[in-house]
């Protein structure tokens, strides 16, 4: 039997789609992530941001790039999340 070479979703491993805000470090980028919550009181809703170090092996992402990030085991103190894929391209200024 054949296999793909694609990653496999592994059970209880969560992937997000988010936006890289800096990519100064090494091999380490921080996304943004982005959610809608509605106020309790007022009904409205509400963007709510988290922030995520990534782990980014082959320094590929710059800022403003739109990436899916997976959880993974902790690579250091404050990252547990590698890069999957580059959704799309921040464009070049």
């Amino acid at each position: 039997m054949s296999e793909e070479a694609k990653p496999v979703e592994q059970k209880g491993q969560r992937t997000v789609i988010g936006r890289v805000v800096s990519d100064k470090m090494d091999k380490t980028v921080s996304v943004a992530i982005e959610r809608r919550v509605k106020h309790p009181v007022y009904g409205k809703y509400i963007r709510r941001t988290t922030k995520l170090m990534a782990h980014d092996e082959t320094n590929q992402c710059k800022a403003g790039d739109r990436v899916t990030i997976s959880e993974c085991r902790p690579i250091a103190k404050n990252k547990s999340w590698r890069v999957v894929d580059v959704v799309e391209r921040a464009p070049e200024q």
